[in-house]
């Protein structure tokens, strides 16, 4: 029987920047991704706002309200080393980045 063996990341840098609902442009704009806004007809201070961004496996949207997609408000959306965009959740993202 094979075991799984042990393995530890790499202390390489990374970008990221953290999914609010006040900086869903500039995080738009920094990973090549766009904004959409829809508001309800029957309550248009009822905003729908959706972060759309590219990844390695296709673009993923990004919710600010009532997450029901991959991303949701609080996840960070990550630069890897090679450029590539992937999301982080916020309890994965604290146990596995530190500032630089």
């Amino acid at each position: 029987m094979t075991l799984a063996t042990k393995y530890r990341k790499r202390p390489v840098e990374i970008e990221a920047m953290i999914l609010k609902r006040d900086n869903v442009d500039d995080v738009a704009r920094w990973c090549g991704g766009r904004v959409l806004r829809e508001s309800k007809a029957s309550d248009p201070t009822d905003v729908y706002v959706a972060l759309e961004i590219p990844t390695l496996e296709g673009v993923m949207r990004a919710e600010t309200r009532d997450p029901t997609g991959l991303y949701s408000h609080g996840d960070a959306v990550i630069r890897g080393v090679n450029g590539e965009f992937y999301p982080c959740k916020p309890d994965i993202f604290a146990k596995t980045y530190e500032l630089a």
